[in-house]
């Protein structure tokens, strides 16, 4: 039996690279200031919630396999861009940093041209000025991303199972829109250190927060519980 601890991610501003500030703009802008800065105070307290799991759990690192959302590389390259997203303040990067110092291996896990496409389509829109341009390349990516998505998952799968051996624990960090899990081979036994369907829930509130306020704050609590 192969296993795999999933942690099914809430991405920070600080893995958004050159988006990160058109981000944080929007977020104030469409939420306020006191709002936005309470939901990244959650994004935080999940991601010390997720450090705390893997300080804590009694888990032989050495040879564990790290897949990473957006990975498409690993030795050297991968290790110079997991340093420069800490600088830039990733806890998710943080987290695989201290794992690989453990023994853990960073495995490449996404082919580059379908990640480059992703995030082409997304930077188009952030740097879109006109409105009517912007709603326009939104209709598009919302059409192009189920498919798009659905090729990446395929891939990471296969990329888990050609490179995850038997009897050994890999442990995925991956952002909770992504169906990996249904792709995997069924010898690999899935371990969700947080559920998805949760993870999945509070993205899909926090433009309705104020009409589920109850659930919105329950959903919070419960990403940030250790």
């Amino acid at each position: 039996m192969r296993n795999l601890i999933y942690v099914p991610i809430i991405h920070s501003s600080a893995d958004l690279g050159s988006m990160s500030k058109a981000l944080n703009s929007r977020g104030v802008a469409e939420f306020g200031e006191e709002f936005w800065q309470n939901h990244i105070h959650t994004i935080n307290g999940f991601w010390d919630a997720i450090a705390y799991y893997f300080e804590t759990i009694d888990l032989y690192i050495e040879g564990t396999k790290i897949y990473q959302d957006g990975m498409v590389t690993d030795g050297v390259i991968a290790t110079k861009i997991i340093e420069e997203s800490i600088k830039s303040g990733s806890k998710n990067y943080e987290i695989v940093s201290k794992l690989i110092s453990r023994g853990a291996i960073i495995v490449q896990t996404e082919d580059l041209n379908l990640v480059k496409k992703e995030y082409e389509s997304l930077q188009a829109i952030t740097q879109t000025k006109s409105t009517l341009k912007k709603i326009v390349k939104l209709i598009v990516y919302k059409m192009t991303k189920g498919k798009l998505l659905k090729k990446r998952d395929k891939y990471i799968a296969k990329r888990i199972s050609e490179t995850l051996g038997e009897d050994e624990t890999g442990i995925i960090f991956i952002g909770a829109y992504h169906k990996v899990k249904s792709h995997l081979p069924k010898d690999i036994h899935v371990i969700e250190l947080k559920e998805t369907s949760k993870v999945r829930e509070y993205h899909k509130l926090l433009p309705l927060h104020y009409r589920y306020k109850d659930r919105f704050t329950e959903l919070a609590q419960y990403l940030v519980k250790k």
